[in-house]
């Protein structure tokens, strides 16, 4: 047996040792592969985290080896909590989700859409660890919030789940309290490490390796300079599916396929954005997430739960306000095409590099799942002329 690892993931750490083939090419972000997705500039990073105030955490939970031992491992699992502002419950933000196929669950979605807001952080982990999950947001909460439940308000945690069955012991629950607690106190700015990290460690896509991705786009200044930024959890679809850049990658390469077939999946995707949007047109943005998801070669299968989530920094909606209106400005829908269109990219970029940033992950039972080949990749890319 492996000796037992929790390894909370710093967002300046680009890269970390998961069980993996040791011939294993290093992994590669999309764009530095030479493959574009879209025509809007990325930001700085490249990642949610280009939305001012947004930051990300995870923590990788690996323990064990072997046949499974149900309740005991091993665990290839782990827990991602993006934090859209410091202060998100006294200065909530608008917000608003959409579920292209229900088969999954994003706990907290009935009070975003009734209000329009988003007041806690977004906490994405495995199926069986949703409860454990939403209750660590509350002790975070009441840590960070003394009053709540005493004479504030309580609070409706919001928490992704994927089924990451073939790799983990979910019976198990390895995701503890304090591994939740400890990816909301350590996110940060920055980078953002993908694939098998976090909530994606026993995450696959496509039947390779998938987990967490991120992408990014700034508008330019006549379309209002906004940034759009999206975070994937994927672990969703068969392998004939996948497409790159429109190229039929699923197609050309067709072995390294785990023994077993995996579940069907699911993909939680979280969208950022600095530009003052309504719920109703943030909503819009979760629709054409959609659409980027689909650019992958996703159909929404029957088992998949394929559900999304969409914030605005722009706006500091108060706690408990003494007016009786809020004075709210939006961008014009007769404007928000760049918007849209920005938020297809980033999606189907995201999708694309928690692929190649994946590494190869053997689970429980000895399930392997492989990375991407990244060198297969850029020789399919090149011949089907996308490849810079």
């Amino acid at each position: 047996m492996l000796r037992p690892c929790r390894i909370a993931i710093a967002l300046a750490i680009l890269a970390i040792a998961l069980p993996a083939r040791s011939a294993e090419a290093p992994r590669a972000r999309l764009r530095d592969l030479g493959i574009t997705i879209g025509h809007y500039r990325p930001g700085r990073w490249n990642a949610i985290t280009d939305v001012a105030g947004v930051r990300v955490g995870h923590v990788t939970v690996i323990e064990g080896s072997g046949k499974l031992v149900p309740g005991h491992g091993p665990a290839r699992t782990g827990v991602t909590a993006i934090v859209p502002r410091t202060d998100i419950w006294h200065k909530k933000c608008m917000a608003a989700t959409f579920d292209l196929n229900g088969n999954g669950e994003l706990t907290g979605t009935h009070w975003i859409n009734e209000a329009g807001w988003l007041e806690t952080p977004v906490i994405l982990t495995d199926t069986l660890c949703v409860g454990r999950a939403s209750d660590a947001v509350v002790t975070w909460m009441e840590r960070e919030y003394p009053q709540m439940g005493i004479s504030d308000d309580v609070v409706l945690p919001v928490v992704g789940e994927c089924d990451d069955t073939f790799l983990n012991d979910q019976r198990g629950r390895h995701v503890t309290e304090a591994d939740v607690i400890r990816a909301i106190d350590e996110a940060r700015s920055g980078p953002v490490p993908e694939g098998s990290v976090g909530a994606g460690t026993g995450m696959t896509c496509y039947r390779f390796k998938g987990g967490v991705g991120t992408s990014s786009r700034v508008l330019d200044p006549q379309d209002g300079g906004y940034t759009v930024g999206v975070l994937v959890n994927c672990n969703m679809g068969v392998r004939s599916d996948l497409r790159i850049d429109g190229v039929p990658v699923g197609e050309e390469i067709t072995d390294l396929l785990p023994k077993r077939s995996p579940t069907e999946g699911s993909i939680i995707i979280v969208v950022g954005t600095d530009a003052p949007l309504t719920p109703t047109q943030l909503q819009r943005l979760c629709k054409r997430a959609a659409l980027g998801l689909a650019r992958t070669g996703s159909t929404a299968r029957n088992s998949s739960g394929d559900l999304m989530l969409a914030f605005s920094t722009a706006f500091e909606l108060p706690h408990d306000p003494d007016a009786v209106t809020v004075p709210l400005s939006a961008v014009n829908n007769a404007k928000i095409t760049p918007l849209l269109e920005a938020t297809v990219e980033c999606t189907e970029e995201a999708i694309d590099n928690a692929l190649t940033g994946a590494t190869t992950v053997v689970g429980r039972d000895d399930h392997t799942v492989y990375a991407l080949p990244l060198d297969r990749l850029k020789a399919v890319m090149r011949r089907y002329g996308r490849l810079r």
